[in-house]
């Protein structure tokens, strides 16, 4: 049976930018987490957390990693245990809040990212970076920043 060329029909150009945003993001984030796992074993929601973490100083709240992923409290929680018992993390108490712990990446874990990090650029290389010149890579930093803004940041 051919296979039929399938259209989304007619779109307002707003909405066609919208499917598009979906499934760029989609796609490229199937690509990373399918090159991530199988050189790595590291799952894409794994290397996000430790994305977070490699760029601080000081180790960070759960809930602010909560916070800042695109995962929810119940999943970076399980991400934590999967990296901990791996040694690429380390859960210590709060120096300034009791009911909490603080998360700090291993040298293990700093490593391990370093490698995956490299992974991910090599994925992202052929469909990504080699096909986008540096205007269309400010074009969409603009995008990213209007539409990670506040309602009133927006203003």
């Amino acid at each position: 049976m051919a296979r039929t060329d399938l259209t989304l029909g007619d779109l307002t150009a707003r909405d066609h930018a919208f499917y598009g945003l979906v499934w760029a993001g989609t796609t490229l984030s199937a690509r990373v987490d399918q090159a991530l796992t199988r050189a790595h074993d590291l799952p894409l929601s794994w290397f996000e957390v430790m994305l977070w973490l490699h760029g601080q100083s000081e180790p960070v709240a759960a809930s602010d990693l909560g916070a800042k992923t695109l995962l929810s409290r119940s999943q970076v929680s399980r991400v934590l245990d999967s990296l901990q018992a791996r040694g690429l993390v380390a859960r210590a108490p709060s120096a300034t809040d009791a009911r909490s712990v603080s998360i700090a990446l291993t040298e293990a874990g700093h490593q391990a990212f370093a490698e995956a990090d490299t992974t991910r650029r090599a994925a992202l290389a052929e469909v990504f970076d080699d096909l986008l010149d540096e205007q269309d890579i400010q074009a969409l930093e603009t995008v990213w920043a209007k539409l990670k803004g506040t309602p009133t940041q927006r203003r």
